[in-house]
């Protein structure tokens, strides 16, 4: 029986998790349908426009993404903290780049309006506000926002109703570093091991692409949470691992992904040496995150697969 939304998402025990979102049936999110040669690509836009607006309004940072035809993989950062430090000013502000809001809340935010509003009115809209604030920190309104969205605009273009998404999403809690770190290279190599790209620089519509492409003018793109610099000091900001051993490490992973070769791991390549994988165990790692393991992903997790499996499985 499937598990209800708030037992699979916890901020206690992580604010980090993978959504994977499907189409139904054969309904192409992008990419081109072979039996009526109609081209979707342009979808992929729709797709990535909408989910970086949505990380600039909710508390919730992007940490990778990837758009493929029928599905879409993204890894996101909850960042409740930031969020319970707004103002209601601020809160309203960020709600109203969504929706009309009400007409309180419309009056609030109109400084000689709110000076006519009575103490009960101004109870009214901080208890509105506070409702807004939990819904920017949740997940399952995020990615409501993102898959309603694409749904509308996919259905409109095809003249069509009806669902366009498997169901709402599935999601995976990020238990500590290693699982963060495989996810993030998961989804960042999915045009790669999909034979779609034969580098993760030239893999459209994806995170990294987006982060090798600011990293060349020495920058980090500002829609993505950012990677620690070996020249800075790690901060609650960033990710928690440093750019260089992250583009090491996604760069080592795509070559073996499709070479078939065992990775040669640099003397930094951070993850081999914090966890005691193995470069088989890292690439089957790779291939089997959504495959054998379901809601939760850790090291923990890893190395009892690992001990379980069969030593001819890949």
């Amino acid at each position: 029986m499937p598990r209800p939304r708030k037992s699979l998402i916890s901020l206690s025990d992580t604010p980090y998790y993978h959504c994977v979102s499907r189409c139904v049936r054969r309904a192409f999110l992008c990419g081109k349908d072979k039996f009526t040669g109609q081209s979707y690509e342009h979808r992929r836009q729709w797709v990535e426009q909408r989910l970086l607006f949505l990380g600039s309004v909710f508390a919730i940072n992007i940490c990778a993404y990837a758009v493929m035809s029928n599905h879409t993989h993204v890894v996101l950062h909850v960042d409740k903290n930031s969020a319970m430090q707004w103002t209601s000013e601020q809160v309203l502000h960020r709600w109203h780049r969504l929706f009309q809001g009400t007409y309180l809340t419309k009056r609030y935010m109109h400084p000689e309006e709110r000076k006519t509003l009575s103490a009960a009115e101004i109870n009214t809209v901080e208890a509105t506000a506070n409702i807004y604030r939990e819904r920017l920190y949740d997940i399952s309104w995020f990615m409501r926002l993102l898959n309603e969205y694409i749904a509308r605009q996919a259905n409109k273009e095809d003249h069509c109703t009806g669902r366009f998404w498997e169901g709402r999403f599935r999601s995976q809690a990020l238990l500590d570093e290693t699982a963060l770190a495989a996810c993030m290279a998961y989804v960042d190599l999915n045009p790669v091991r999909a034979g779609l790209a034969n580098t993760p620089e030239h893999s459209p519509h994806t995170s990294i692409q987006r982060r090798i492409q600011s990293a060349k003018l020495n920058q980090q793109p500002r829609q993505l949470r950012a990677l620690s610099h070996a020249s800075s000091e790690p901060s609650a900001n960033t990710l928690p691992f440093l750019l260089e051993d992250y583009f090491d490490l996604v760069k080592q992973t795509g070559r073996q992904l499709k070479s078939d070769q065992p990775l040669q791991p640099t003397s930094n390549f951070f993850l081999l040496k914090k966890t005691g994988l193995s470069p088989e165990d890292w690439a089957w790692l790779i291939k089997n995150i959504e495959t054998q393991f379901n809601n939760r992903l850790s090291l923990a997790a890893v190395h009892k697969k690992l001990k379980c499996r069969c030593p001819q499985v890949a």
